[in-house]
């Protein structure tokens, strides 16, 4: 599959999603993990969808693979920790929430706001 091919697989998904497909957009994005496993985007769809579906073991373990590509990524990191927060493990959401702060931090202090 070339990147574009993922790329208008994850879209699709992604629409498919937005209209109320789920099921449609969970076999797209399962596709497009199988295809490219290295995918950051196409595994935090997974796990986006699948939290939204209120599926929490595939949500997590679709997040846990986005996390190992991007560790320090601002959304996979609020991704788990909103989906521990609601198996009910509040310690490893905190954890993830403050590791979301501290990429948030980081890009913040890439860009400062223009002096006034």
């Amino acid at each position: 599959m070339t990147d574009d091919e993922l790329q208008t697989l994850i879209e699709d998904a992604t629409a498919d999603y937005a209209l109320g497909e789920t099921d449609a957009a969970l076999a797209k994005l399962t596709r497009a993990t199988a295809a490219a496993p290295a995918s950051f985007e196409a595994w935090h769809a997974l796990a986006e969808v699948n939290f939204s579906a209120r599926k929490l073991d595939p949500a997590l373990t679709a997040a846990e693979c986005a996390h190992t590509l991007r560790p320090a990524d601002l959304f996979i990191n609020t991704t788990l920790s909103r989906i521990w927060m609601e198996r009910g493990d509040k310690a490893r959401a905190e954890h993830f929430g403050a590791q979301a702060k501290i990429a948030d931090w980081k890009e913040q202090l890439k860009s400062p706001p223009a002096a006034s």
